[in-house]
């Protein structure tokens, strides 16, 4: 089995009226990813954000987790956060996983919509468990990865559907729900 990453995107993404923007990282989604990517064994947790001052704040967050008072109120969290490494870009990503693996990472990307490229999930964790290859599995914020992303993938999973028409869980909701189709027991 290949090891996983996981990369949350924050730009370029598209806002609602689908202009490309960056979204602010948010403490829960640091904190939620951070806990499902262990849970799952994911190798390495990356926040992509192109600003420097929303870096630092994801730095201040996970610092308070991992010295001092907060490591001692809950050490879980902690050990989540040892997984969790920031970037100014994807390409930054996919250089650190090279780096590591000696190979560029198979890209999965994640959305609410179709694409032409769609797999489902049974056929991306056959992947993933048949497979020796880095995986690199790719989560949007705001209202998605601009297409350029989603086009540049190797597979894109199939959306997560409920039982009606609405379709916008939080990018850490779909995160959970997708490791665990992907990885779970």
């Amino acid at each position: 089995m290949g090891d996983l990453y996981v990369a949350l995107i924050h730009a370029p993404v598209y806002n609602k009226n689908m202009e490309i923007v960056a979204t602010s990282i948010t403490n829960l989604d640091i904190h939620d990813i951070a806990r499902s990517a262990t849970t799952y064994g994911v190798k390495r947790y990356f926040i992509v954000h192109p600003g420097e001052a929303q870096r630092a704040l994801a730095m201040r967050i996970m610092g308070y987790w991992q010295e001092g008072f907060g490591a001692e109120y809950n050490p879980n969290r902690q050990e989540a956060f040892a997984t969790v490494k920031l970037a100014q870009e994807l390409a930054e990503v996919e250089e650190a996983i090279y780096a590591e693996q000696g190979r560029r990472p198979l890209r999965i990307a994640t959305d609410a919509r179709r694409y032409a490229n769609t797999l489902d999930y049974a056929s991306v964790r056959r992947k993933i468990e048949e497979g020796d290859e880095p995986l690199l599995l790719l989560f949007g914020t705001g209202w998605g990865m601009v297409k350029e992303i989603m086009e540049s993938c190797d597979i894109i999973l199939e959306p997560i559907y409920g039982p009606g028409e609405w379709n916008h869980l939080s990018v850490r909701s779909a995160a959970a729900i997708i490791l665990d189709r992907l990885r779970g027991h």
